[in-house]
């Protein structure tokens, strides 16, 4: 099992920055990829960025790409994602995921655990 808990979320104007961290506890965190998904009012959750077990290798979705950065501290078992930038289209519950599937994943299916979001609101 692991266990995840996201942090970090909040109103901002757009254009404004924020970053989310996701703790992790439980089994060996650098077991498993991680990623960030999200989820606004009346959408499908989406994938929004992944990164490998050694955090040698991220990948994005295309509305995100070049404003967010997602990264990873092993040793303390935390993922972030910086985002920059922030549109009004950013709004949306942020959700962390944990996968023990081989490689990078942006299939929600493929993702084991998750924590419980933190709401990302972006004002004009």
């Amino acid at each position: 099992q692991v266990q995840l808990v996201e942090s970090g979320g909040g109103l901002v104007q757009a254009g404004a920055s924020l970053r989310l961290s996701c703790a992790a506890s439980g089994r060996t965190f650098s077991s498993y990829a991680v990623g960030w998904f999200r989820q606004a009012p009346g959408k499908e959750r989406e994938f929004v960025a992944t990164i490998s077990r050694s955090g040698g290798g991220t990948y994005y979705t295309d509305s995100v790409k070049g404003r967010f950065t997602i990264s990873r501290d092993n040793a303390k078992n935390t993922m972030y994602l910086q985002m920059n930038s922030l549109k009004l289209e950013d709004t949306a519950v942020y959700y962390c995921a944990a996968s023990a599937a081989q490689g990078i994943t942006i299939r929600d299916y493929t993702y084991d655990y998750w924590g419980q979001g933190t709401q990302v609101t972006v004002s004009s």
